[in-house]
């Protein structure tokens, strides 16, 4: 059985769905029915094979969001290939590794991207380029047209030894720590990610949902999208460039958006927007957020602006189940410092360095063991090792349950400051900051420190026309908190680095400020 099973029952099964239902639709207004998507990815897959690939060879797939990716994705599931998502914002070099890393045979690209392929693209595994044009880029003489791939036959694939814990999907991870690895995702990882999720949500198939992130994350695919397709309903996807919430909450009205995935600096641009009062968003029941923690501020503003919509915050990793617990939005006032509870057939532990689980009340690393955890990573033994550990994924982020047996997130392993023989977890102060009028975005790191070893540093993104100091800072936190979570350095930037998912890259701002005096 194989991940393209969820094209061929949606095409083939009349009992089942109407095959001519729209699957996925751009916001532009392109489409695909189901039965659209299922040839599609016959045809891609059929040429796929008549080409070379086999059960194994990785495939990979440089594309912005598009109807073709879920397509070529679904292709590659169906012969037994490995689909490689790599990140279109990644440089030449980084390129250059993941292809290595992963032996990419195949590599599908967008005709706007071939700039960055140029420089390595005799330096790599790649065999053979199929590029698809985009806007007004042109073909390269290094690569192949599209055309080709649409050429196989739409007839049904026939492989016929794909088992459930054959690979399916490389993902290099976004990397908040340095160099990503590529987490290995089975055509069973990802069929119980997605059950696990309908269970969880009662997905019917008469949803419309929205995936607002690029398709090389889970966070746009296998978060809400896959599961939701499983079931039968259909799919809006976001263009990659040029973001814009307006734009989206536009979409929602127009399209009648059920379910929304929106990253949480998606909610405060939204939040932020002077417009905001013109969006109704009757259609919209369910926003699901993740990445980074959802401050409070934000739900307060979102029940005062959206009573209709409900807020699910979740909690997870690429490789430990990327939505391993849940908030519901009935809990979003008396537990919203939390990320909910674990997920259908999911278990969460707090545990200390040894491994061994630690009482509630008690901050510890946190560790997921589920059908939906990752295999381990590609090539890299001593990290697989070290991550999983007798079923269980060790997330290097630290936490905590209550008596409710809900989760909170105190933050990652390396980023708890260890200042003056205090813990000092980063999530609490940033939590403060976010509800000063005029932080627009802020981030808590470590910081060397000659007396305290670590001192806490703020790094804040103010909002426009704001006149805030570094002294304003300094004791508005001294007023909500003990003065030794105070920061002892405030720097204000115009930007603060994230992944594409949204989360802060905190390493590279340890980096470019632990030399502060």
């Amino acid at each position: 059985m194989d991940v393209g099973f969820i094209t061929r029952k949606m095409a083939n099964d009349l009992n089942n769905i109407n095959p001519r239902k729209i699957a996925i639709k751009e916001e532009v207004g392109k489409s695909m029915t189901y039965m659209d998507l299922h040839h599609i990815s016959n045809a891609y897959a059929n040429k796929l094979y008549e080409l070379g690939v086999r059960k194994g060879d990785r495939v990979g797939i440089l594309l912005y969001n598009c109807l073709e990716y879920f397509s070529l994705y679904f292709a590659i599931a169906k012969i037994g290939a490995i689909a490689v998502r790599l990140n279109f914002r990644l440089s030449s070099a980084e390129l250059e590794y993941a292809l290595n890393d992963s032996q990419t045979k195949i590599l599908c690209f967008h005709s706007n991207l071939a700039s960055q392929l140029e420089s390595v693209c005799n330096h790599v595994s790649v065999e053979r380029y199929f590029c698809l044009p985009h806007r007004n880029g042109s073909i390269p003489g290094w690569s192949e047209s599209w055309s080709v791939l649409e050429s196989g036959s739409v007839d049904e694939v026939k492989v016929d030894n794909i088992k459930l814990n054959d690979p399916v999907m490389l993902m290099y991870t976004s990397g908040t720590t340095g160099r990503p690895k590529g987490a290995i995702w089975t055509h069973d990882t990802t069929f119980w990610f997605s059950t696990i999720q309908a269970l969880k949500w009662k997905f019917t198939g008469g949803e419309v949902a929205m995936t607002t992130g690029p398709l090389y994350h889970v966070g746009a695919m296998e978060d809400i999208a896959l599961p939701i397709l499983m079931m039968g309903g259909s799919v809006i996807i976001t263009k990659s460039q040029e973001f814009g919430i307006g734009r989206i909450l536009s979409v929602i009205e127009q399209e009648n958006v059920t379910d929304a995935f929106l990253f949480p600096f998606m909610i405060y641009e939204m939040l932020n927007l002077p417009e905001i009062e013109e969006y109704q968003l009757k259609s919209l029941k369910t926003i699901y957020t993740g990445g980074d923690p959802l401050m409070p501020w934000a739900l307060e503003q979102l029940k005062k602006r959206f009573p209709q919509i409900g807020v699910v915050q979740v909690y997870g990793l690429t490789e430990g189940q990327p939505i391993a617990a849940s908030l519901e939005p009935q809990d979003a006032f008396t537990k919203g410092h939390t990320v909910g509870k674990p997920m259908p057939l999911t278990e969460i532990n707090i545990i200390d360095e040894d491994g061994t689980p630690l009482p509630v009340g008690e901050i510890g690393e946190i560790a997921i063991k589920s059908p939906a955890v990752s295999e381990g990573y590609w090539r890299k033994p001593d990290a697989t090792m070290e991550t999983f550990v007798n079923g269980w994924c060790k997330t290097g982020d630290m936490g905590k349950f209550d008596h409710d047996g809900y989760l909170s997130i105190a933050g990652r392993k390396k980023d708890m400051i260890r200042s003056g023989g205090e813990n000092i977890y980063s999530a609490e102060i940033e939590d403060v900051l976010y509800r000063h009028e005029e932080v627009k975005e802020v981030s808590i790191i470590g910081i060397p420190d000659p007396k305290y070893i670590e001192a806490v540093c703020a790094v804040i993104v103010k909002k426009e026309g704001a006149k805030l100091t570094e002294e304003d800072v300094v004791n508005y936190c001294k007023e909500h908190l003990a003065s030794y979570k105070k920061p002892r350095k405030v720097t204000f930037v115009d930007e603060i680095p994230r992944t594409p998912s949204g989360k802060v890259q905190k390493f590279i701002l340890r980096k470019q400020f632990s030399g502060m005096e």
